[in-house]
């Protein structure tokens, strides 16, 4: 097939297909939940590639069948299915992809699950009977059944309620003081979007009692979102911390189902061994994580600097809090997601650095290997403690380890290269990798293969071909992505980098993801694309990961430079002469500092939702980089893209949604107003209606269009 053949093949089919199919997400399988006796999985998938509803699905038997579907739950009075946005959090709201049935809740044994739909209350059985609707006091969220399933508790109005499960005696647990300003049992903008707690309530394994988040926002910045070409809509109103600004005030409360109530005494400040530093604030202002185990609730509490992490055991009667675990760093303790964990025996797993620049884990003492990058604990059977690890960095596999056990190694229970995930309970592991040709989730009970639970998305009409490639000193990871139908002697390709290269994020990986899908399909376009990951992202031990402090974008660029010129000295088709850069969030932020800070090397770029003000993004997140900004103000200063716009030489494309709750609109409307003052010209394209992710399916499609006709004209120039 000749280039324009394919172009012309191409050029519509992939991103309308993306947009369609919400980056290839629709009819993936996900929020799998295995009863503790391995005999029943809960998950939630839509019925196709391009079906927008989620429903609730039961494996169970060698056998799928559907638990609830919203279509047939529609009332005579309800729309089609969209989720209000009470239901959802706003980290959710960002992220979710599909509408329906898109959270849920189950009992101890996982035969009762609670959802809201619509702002209603509905819970189903897994034993073959119809969802049943339980009235309530008003818009639900986040509903929760007690462990043995005789309860229900729910949010509404910012008020913790309890209901029977036969839908009687509904009545509020905790009532906010302040409804303008206090919520019960929910989680705060900070632990939502930056330390990954979504979660703002925790049963008691008895179920006679809750711990409960108190959350106070009356001292924090209001943010007022709207769309401008909406002008009649009233903005949304959000509690936004940004850096430097007050967060919301959060605390503990152990709540009886009979009435009673007891603070959590949480500790005010980390002791003498707190670590100094540019800024040190030793105040206990995050509550990173919490649970409520068999031995009583463990939660986890942050200093405002990030530097003390203690991990506290609570006693359920009086509140009063015992130290488990400290943790201590002079850049940041980072949060790894499922920890800590307290095993049955008692023993503790936190993360730890077993030797080396490894994060690993401690499990009761012991820590993995060195040389064993762990990145997620996914929970524990018994003593056995189940997590996801690399031994090369674009490798993710499941392990498990029994540290106790005398003579036990960690064991690894994935082998094809590729990304892979878990959910357990009992003898049964559900295990969803992700590799080059493509998802499969597979259920293993006592390590046998028994079954496999659908993945109903669609194939991109786009193949990725990437080039797994090692660049440079620093054996930078990078994939590179060649037209299928260029040959040598064809002539030179113009290059397009297309990374994300921030915290917390990996592109180089053996998965057929939307991602590689765009690479391929810009590739055919007639670009050879190039995606690296450098300093700051993870897989790659402590110090590599925390490179970034205080200065977010030097080294990252470097390593991009360094990755780009690597490659081109082993394929001489790409043409130095014309390289561009494209990126969203984060990656737009690198994108346009390209241009700014090297146009000797880059000759354009399209930023989508660039934080190009760091001091406008949220707390705990900016600050974990750079600091506190009445501290250290320099790191901000230096580390802004507003006082670098007169610098801008080349051609730059600056794209974002007018609704962005993440990255505010505003991030992009003071860079072009800094560009236009300083007389560099520049486009703007703002997308109406639009938040962080793009899903509106004729923007999401024409977007890659607009931004391919983009780059090729500004590399003709």
């Amino acid at each position: 097939m000749t280039m324009n053949e394919t172009a012309g093949t191409n050029s519509v089919g992939l991103p309308l297909q993306s947009a369609r199919t919400r980056r290839f997400s629709l009819g993936v399988p996900r929020q799998f939940t295995v009863s503790p006796d391995g005999e029943r999985v809960l998950f939630i998938r839509t019925t196709g590639g391009t079906d927008p509803v989620s429903r609730l699905w039961l494996y169970e038997d060698g056998a799928e069948r559907m638990l609830a579907d919203p279509a047939a739950l529609r009332r005579d009075d309800a729309d089609g299915g969209a989720v209000p946005q009470e239901e959802l959090t706003r980290r959710e709201r960002a992220r979710e992809m599909s509408s329906g049935v898109v959270s849920y809740a189950t009992d101890a044994d996982v035969r009762i699950a609670a959802f809201a739909l619509r702002g209603e209350l509905w819970v189903v059985r897994t034993d073959g009977t119809a969802p049943r609707r339980i009235a309530t006091a008003g818009q639900v969220v986040d509903p929760r059944p007690s462990p043995d399933g005789s309860l229900i508790a729910y949010v509404c109005g910012g008020a913790l309620r309890l209901v029977r499960i036969d839908g009687t005696d509904d009545r509020s647990a905790a009532t906010p003081e302040q409804p303008e300003h206090v919520t019960y049992g929910l989680s705060d903008h900070v632990s939502a979007e930056s330390l990954g707690r979504q979660r703002g309530y925790w049963w008691s394994p008895s179920g006679d009692a809750l711990l409960v988040a108190r959350v106070d926002t009356s001292m924090v910045q209001r943010r007022y979102v709207s769309d401008p070409a909406d002008p009649e809509r009233p903005p949304r109103v959000i509690a936004y911390p940004a850096a430097g600004t007050a967060n919301a005030e959060v605390s503990l409360h152990l709540v009886r189902v009979s009435g009673e109530r007891v603070a959590v005494r949480l500790p005010a400040a980390a002791g003498p061994d707190h670590p100094g530093g540019t800024w040190t604030d030793p105040a206990f202002e995050y509550v990173a994580t919490a649970d409520w185990d068999m031995r009583g609730p463990v939660v986890s509490v942050q200093t405002r600097d990030q530097r003390s992490v203690h991990v506290l055991s609570v006693d359920p009667a009086t509140g009063e809090t015992l130290p488990l675990h400290r943790a201590h760093d002079r850049a940041w303790v980072a949060l790894r997601t499922g920890t800590p964990l307290r095993l049955p025996s008692g023993a503790l797993v936190v993360p730890a650095q077993p030797g080396g620049d490894t994060q690993g884990l401690e499990i009761g003492g012991r820590t993995t290997p060195p040389g064993l990058e762990v990145r997620e604990v996914l929970g524990a059977i018994g003593e056995r403690v189940f997590f996801t690890a690399s031994e090369e960095p674009t490798e993710i596999h499941v392990w498990s380890y029994a540290a106790g056990a005398p003579g036990d190694a960690p064991l690894r229970l994935t082998g094809v290269p590729g990304v892979h995930t878990a959910a357990v309970g009992g003898p049964t592991v559900v295990l969803d990798s992700r590799t080059p040709k493509g998802q499969t989730v597979t259920v293993l009970r006592d390590g046998a293969r028994v079954g496999r639970i659908a993945v109903l998305a669609e194939a991109p009409v786009v193949t990725p071909r990437p080039l797994a490639l090692k660049l440079g000193v620093r054996e930078l990871r990078s994939s590179l992505y060649l037209p299928s139908w260029h040959r040598p002697g064809d002539g030179r390709l113009p290059v397009l980098l297309s990374p994300y290269a921030g915290h917390g994020l990996q592109l180089v990986l053996p998965v057929r993801s939307w991602w590689a899908a765009t690479a391929q399909w810009f590739a055919e376009q007639g670009f050879a694309v190039l995606v690296t990951d450098g300093r700051g992202t993870p897989g790659r031990g402590e110090a590599w990961e925390k490179s970034v402090r205080g200065d977010r974008l030097t080294a990252v660029l470097e390593d991009q430079i360094d990755a780009l010129h690597a490659a081109a000295a082993r394929y001489p088709q790409l043409d130095l002469g014309r390289v561009a850069m494209r990126g969203w969030s984060f990656g737009g932020y690198l994108a346009a500092a390209a241009v700014l800070r090297h146009p000797e090397v880059f000759h354009a770029a399209v930023a989508g939702a660039a934080p190009t003000d760091r001091r406008l993004y949220d707390t705990h997140w900016e600050e974990r980089f750079l600091g506190h900004p009445d501290v250290e103000p320099e790191t901000y200063e230096r580390n802004s893209l507003l006082s670098e716009a007169h610098r801008l030489t080349r051609p730059l494309m600056l794209v974002h949604g007018c609704a962005d709750d993440n990255v505010a609109v505003a991030h992009m409307l003071r860079f072009s107003a800094a560009l236009l003052a300083a007389g560099r010209p520049h486009t703007v394209l703002p997308l109406s209606g639009t938040s962080h992710l793009v899903t509106q399916e004729e923007t999401a499609s024409n977007l890659l269009l607009l931004e391919q006709d983009f780059l090729k004209k500004s590399l003709s120039r």
